[in-house]
């Protein structure tokens, strides 16, 4: 259940990996078996507010100066799954990732090149003690990248109005998720050359192998249900595009494979063009 408040942060999609109480070392089994008892947890939006609520000091706080202690919870057959939020990890993560992005005057303006440098000189510090480090939650602003869709069967979708208004998301088994990007990549590879797609395929994989075999994948469209039309999001089954495609490559059959293709690059080229216009 969210926490009060009235605003609403939109347009960031999410791939979370929730993993059973198990795959915790103590004492962080203890603390994450106490949290997940709580009669409320934060949602998606509260973290991202927090997050932004860092960027409104002066000079800005790019990066919590404290690891969250707050997580994810989900229940899946009776067991208790945990997605820590690690939202200081995430905010250096993502200061590296920003100079792809942005226009330098931008970022220089945003966050001054002083408070950029410190961060990465905390990061390179906390990294030494930390070399094993890896996010639960990775995030795309204004779309879903496709590589993500290759974990999902069109059957895992979810579209429904809970308590903080319309959710679209998708959750699939661990070892599901990585059989459907084995076979995905064996399809790719041998019906197109290396590019960003098959890259990205292979980033994702090696990422969901870090985690236990036992662990939910979930994909979130988050904010972005707040930038698109009902009517857009109850017919957008993007996860069943993707794998319309994947089959379609494995038959050589490449007009259905284009048609597929077309339907996805339709969809998000309008959701880029609301990013645009905003």
């Amino acid at each position: 259940m969210a926490l009060a408040s009235s605003v609403i942060v939109p347009y960031a999609a999410y791939l979370r990996v929730y993993e059973p109480l198990a795959a915790f070392p103590e004492p962080e089994r203890s603390h994450w078996a106490e949290y997940a008892r709580r009669e409320r947890t934060p949602s998606a939006q509260d973290e991202l507010r927090r997050s932004l609520a860092d960027l409104l000091p002066v000079p800005p706080v790019p990066v919590p100066v404290h690891e969250s202690d707050d997580a994810f919870v989900a229940v899946v057959d009776g067991v208790t799954c945990i997605c820590p939020w690690r939202t200081r990890l995430r905010g250096w993560i993502a200061l590296e990732e920003v100079a792809e992005h942005l226009p330098a005057p931008l970022i220089d303006a945003a966050l001054p090149l002083v408070v950029r440098r410190q961060a990465v000189a905390d990061f390179e510090r906390w990294l030494e003690r930390n070399p094993d480090a890896r996010p639960w939650i990775r995030s795309a602003t204004w779309h879903v990248p496709v590589r993500w869709f290759v974990l999902f069967a069109d059957a895992e979708r979810e579209y429904a109005k809970g308590d903080d208004g319309l959710v679209l998301r998708y959750r699939t088994p661990m070892v599901e998720a990585r059989r459907r990007v084995a076979r995905g990549l064996k399809a790719l590879k041998e019906a197109l050359d290396e590019g960003p797609l098959i890259d990205g395929l292979v980033d994702v994989g090696r990422w969901l192998e870090e985690f236990h075999p036992r662990s939910l994948v979930e994909l979130d469209y988050g904010g972005l249900v707040h930038a698109l039309p009902e009517q857009q999001l109850e017919e957008d089954h993007s996860a069943a595009d993707v794998a319309e495609g994947l089959s379609a490559l494995r038959d050589g059959d490449g007009a259905r494979a284009g048609a597929a293709y077309e339907r996805l690059t339709e969809r998000w080229s309008a959701v880029r063009d609301r990013q645009r216009s905003s």
